[in-house]
């Protein structure tokens, strides 16, 4: 039986231990290490790969789960940040140099989704979330403007960091939330109920009722940044929170709040995804590398779908 490595995992609380959250893997397996700066690692089912982003460098880049090769996705990629699936199955790209979200077709062609509001550019998409409805949700921060390091130096044209919805009937880009420093990852909870949105400036995560119209209310803070600064976040299949938290690893919270416990992770933890044929592997990518934990815990499903739990 596996046992609990305190060397990876720190349980602060006794529920991550009942909870089984620390009886995985023993140590980080890592996948790959050349990149200037990792995100947005999505684990594609359909074709057994992750796929995910080296900003700095500008280009996409694609594992494969039955041979561990690993080689370059699409180069220039637009300074791709966060990477998901929508509906269909289909890649969707939070571009930030092209300051753009994308859906990448079958056939490989891609469909810009989304690359101004109400007239004026965006900033620099930066982690989009998909509904069972077909609608595309995006975090819109200034973080691939400020410099030339992740996109291209520019002036914000609508002045203000937001999130996104994108209508998948007409195609129309509408704003659902605002007051962020910098809002960064979001995710829906397992029942879609509530929208989840991490703001790094701030260092705290909002949690948003989601109305049936396609608006949102509340956007209380759900926890306060302890030991890290946040980044994108994640559910698994119990509802408890995962959250790409930088220095501080990752962390996981109780639906109550509470931090149950952390993945102590070298380096600064910027972006996770479950995924694998259970999805109970956790792909990490976290400076220059992608690393993969094997988990007694399951993710979310990949794809959203109506009716599901």
């Amino acid at each position: 039986m596996p046992g609990e490595h305190p060397e990876l995992y720190e349980i602060l609380d006794e529920r991550f231990r009942t909870g089984r959250c620390a009886a995985g893997d023993s140590r980080l397996e890592k996948l790959y290490d050349g990149c200037r700066w990792a995100e947005g690692p999505l684990y594609v089912p359909a074709g057994r790969y992750v796929v995910w982003s080296d900003i700095p460098n500008d280009r996409l880049l694609r594992w494969d789960e039955t041979t561990g090769a690993v080689g370059v996705f699409r180069s220039p990629a637009g300074h791709p940040n966060g990477n998901t699936l929508d509906t269909e199955g289909r890649l969707v790209t939070c571009e930030q140099g092209n300051r753009r979200v994308t859906r990448t077709e079958h056939d490989g062609t891609i469909t810009v989704l989304a690359d101004r509001f109400k007239g004026k550019r965006l900033n620099s998409p930066n982690d989009a979330a998909v509904k069972s409805d077909g609608s595309i949700w995006f975090s819109d921060p200034d973080f691939g403007i400020v410099s030339d390091y992740e996109g291209h130096r520019a002036e914000s044209e609508i002045g203000a960091c937001n999130v996104y919805r994108v209508d998948p009937r007409t195609g129309e880009v509408t704003l659902v939330a605002d007051g962020f420093q910098g809002p960064n990852g979001l995710v829906f909870s397992p029942d879609e109920t509530r929208l989840y949105v991490s703001d790094s400036r701030a260092n705290h995560i909002r949690v948003f009722d989601v109305r049936d119209d396609g608006t949102l209310g509340g956007g209380e803070v759900f926890v306060e940044g302890q030991l890290g600064k946040f980044d994108n976040i994640r559910f698994d299949d119990t509802g408890r929170l995962w959250a790409a938290a930088m220095h501080g690893g990752v962390h996981c919270y109780d639906p109550d709040g509470t931090l149950l416990g952390r993945l102590l992770v070298p380096g600064t933890v910027a972006n996770i995804r479950f995924g694998g044929a259970k999805r109970n592997r956790l792909f990490i990518a976290a400076d220059t590398a992608l690393y993969s934990l094997t988990m007694s815990v399951t993710g979310t499903p990949a794809l959203p779908s109506a009716g599901r739990p």
